[in-house]
């Protein structure tokens, strides 16, 4: 397997290096094939060469077998024209990333959730309210005049179709529950369009349960009863708000990973930004990117019928536990004391751990 390892903006480079470590040990513990490749995105990309995205980056992703994406501080970057393009968005939109899937799993003594948790949030990647990626040509966002904001969102039957479908095999293999989120009580054609092609394919999986919840009360139940949930499935910024939530009462927004995940090209990315007042400190919490890392060789394993890297993932991820289950080698986020770099080596100890016959 060759990755492609983009490491961002912030504390992105730190990560980066954090889990690409982490994937060096499980290559020498568990002999998987793996080869890592890096090239610069964002800022460092931009002083270079004029471009947060380089087109010998885009050129290269369809030439490899995944790529793990870091924090972008695309609000920060100048215009486009300028050459200030959102890589995350642009990944998401030319490679057909529709499935953005993140799992929300709690941890007893990290959250404050009475009751477990454990769901994926498989959410819409490429329309819906961003409008930054809803034309074929400029942004769905304008302003008529000084005093006048508009902006469109976008739902199509293909869009919504592909997303279901998605969450529903996802479900079959789960606990055969699939949950749509929706607000069509006011959306009426957007999310109502939303809704019919997600029963179209629940046809399609009689095994599995459908259950249609608006929005607001999905957020309320996240918190009161997070054990009715196996998987949800859901428009763009409705998916962003509700993972985020479910990933924060978890035991932390640090701690949850994510791909985007199209029909033929993956990409794995931590749910949370750059956060760029704490670059270059050492003290960012790397779990979400080193889990989305495991997801992303699961993918490949699955997608390929390769076994071996869906071992290696579940060792990663049982490694990861292994360290977030002892308070003393936690990051500072979250109670402990370790720094990045410290949190990575403990990660590689267990995979050492684990990894030994």
């Amino acid at each position: 397997m060759n990755l492609l390892l983009l490491p961002g903006d912030g504390i992105g480079p730190e990560i980066a290096a954090a889990t690409r470590r982490v994937l060096e040990v499980l290559v020498e513990t568990c002999g998987t094939a793996l080869t890592i490749e890096e090239r610069a995105i964002g800022f460092a990309s931009l002083a270079a060469s004029g471009t947060t995205l380089p087109d010998a980056v885009l050129e290269r992703i369809p030439e490899m077998d995944g790529v793990i994406l870091g924090p972008v501080s695309h609000f920060d970057y100048p215009p486009r024209e300028a050459g200030g393009i959102n890589p995350s968005a642009a990944l998401r939109t030319r490679f057909a990333l529709y499935a953005n899937i993140r799992p929300c799993r709690s941890r007893p003594d990290l959250t404050i959730l009475p009751k477990p948790m454990d769901l994926v949030i498989v959410r819409e990647n490429t329309e819906g309210f961003y409008s930054d990626r809803n034309m074929h040509a400029g942004s769905g966002e304008f302003m008529p005049d000084e005093d006048m904001a508009l902006s469109i969102r976008k739902i199509t039957a293909k869009g919504a179709s592909r997303v279901a479908r998605a969450a529903f095999a996802l479900a079959r293999g789960r606990r055969k529950k699939v949950t749509a989120v929706h607000k069509a009580n006011v959306l009426k054609l957007s999310d109502g369009l939303f809704l019919r092609e997600v029963r179209k394919v629940a046809a399609e999986f009689p095994d599995v349960e459908l259950e249609e919840i608006i929005v607001d009360a999905a957020a309320a139940l996240l918190i009161r009863s997070p054990d009715r949930f196996d998987v949800i499935v859901t428009t763009n910024m409705f998916g962003d708000i509700l993972s985020d939530e479910a990933s924060e009462l978890s035991g932390s927004l640090g701690l949850g990973g994510s791909i985007n995940a199209g029909d033929d090209i993956c990409v794995a990315q931590a749910q949370h930004g750059s956060a760029p007042d704490i670059a270059g400190k050492g003290v960012a919490n790397p779990t979400s990117l080193i889990l989305s890392a495991a997801m992303l060789l699961d993918w490949f394993g699955r997608r390929h019928g390769r076994g071996d890297f869906s071992t290696a993932a579940a060792t990663l991820e049982a490694a990861v536990e292994d360290v977030l289950g002892n308070p003393a080698t936690r990051t500072r986020d979250i109670g402990g004391a370790l720094g990045t770099a410290e949190f990575g080596e403990a990660v590689c100890n267990a995979v050492r751990a684990r990894g030994k016959p």
